[in-house]
């Protein structure tokens, strides 16, 4: 069977507005005069992993909802301005949007729209397995629709990954993205116990590979039952904007991954990748490329590559 896609991304297309504020939380008043101005700009999840992993050199394909409106053309021509494959489904409710308010220091605060999707809502299971069954694997994000895909994908025999974001280990949402996938990432931001978690995700699901990733503290590794720690990579710049850093980091993982790289060396690819996405503006959308990843993880790793 031919693979001509190295990776299908399903779901997590839209556009964030970024304000940049003077503190979080923010303090309330009247009003406030934002210097460095107000930007509507495409990408959330799936696009900042389509992109990484296209930046990475890796054919990457997009499959989402999209609404016939301003905002599904600033999608479009992300994916078009960089040579990503896209099959947009149409939504009427419109295109997924969010607000982003980002401090100082680079947090952010999201606000999501959710009158963008509907419960009903699905990917064609006809489009799903056309495209999984010309790739090698697919990252599906945990917007709505993607959790109905799933069975699709595990019957095609593509390999699954999927971000659970700052999932409490509680809410029944994530637990099919979490338990049907082979790697699974998550953040340890809202975890109270991280390596039961993680170690609950590899019992009960199909995981080979659970990542948890702390920021600025790095990230630990499940594999086969044992609990390893990445540490952090100092970014390249002076950090402006958290948003982004952790598809960033997924993309670079899986690029690794993909390459059979050890999972090690994989997640020193994520943590240069996540580094270097908190030096890039949220108004930008400016991924790590492959001899640049490359080059730095040389400089900080001696475990032999793949080439």
């Amino acid at each position: 069977m031919s693979r001509d896609t190295d990776v299908l991304v399903l779901g997590g297309a839209g556009v964030d507005t970024i304000v940049y504020v003077p503190e979080l939380p923010l303090p309330y008043a009247d009003s406030y005069m934002v210097d460095s101005g107000i930007r509507t700009r495409a990408g959330q999840t799936g696009d900042f992993v389509a992109l990484g992993l296209s930046a990475l050199g890796l054919r990457t394909h997009h499959v989402d909802m999209l609404g016939d409106d301003p905002e599904g053309d600033l999608v479009r021509g992300l994916h078009h301005d960089n040579g990503i494959a896209l099959t947009a489904v149409p939504q009427p409710a419109g295109t997924k949007r969010a607000v982003n308010l980002v401090g100082p220091d680079g947090r952010r605060l999201s606000l999501y729209d959710t009158s963008r999707s509907r419960a009903d809502d699905r990917l064609p299971e006809s489009t799903i397995r056309a495209l999984a069954e010309s790739g090698r694997h697919a990252h599906v994000c945990i917007t709505q629709p993607c959790a109905h895909a799933l069975p699709v994908l595990r019957e095609t025999g593509v390999t699954i990954s999927t971000d659970l974001h700052d999932w409490d280990g509680e809410n029944p949402y994530h637990e099919p993205f979490a338990y049907e996938a082979d790697v699974v990432f998550l953040s340890a931001a809202a975890l109270i116990a991280p390596e039961a978690t993680m170690r609950r995700i590899a019992e009960r699901g199909r995981a080979e590979v659970v990542v948890a990733t702390a920021g600025a503290r790095g990230a630990h590794l499940l594999i086969d039952g044992e609990l390893t720690r990445t540490p952090p990579v100092a970014p390249p710049a002076p950090v402006v904007d958290s948003n982004g850093a952790g598809d960033a980091f997924a993309a670079a993982f899986l690029f690794g991954w993909l390459r059979g790289e050890p999972p090690g060396r994989c997640a020193l690819y994520g943590a240069i990748a996540g580094a270097h996405a908190c030096t890039v503006s949220s108004t930008e959308t400016a991924a790590i490329g492959r001899d640049e990843l490359l080059a730095r993880a040389r400089e900080l790793d001696t475990t032999p590559s793949v080439q």
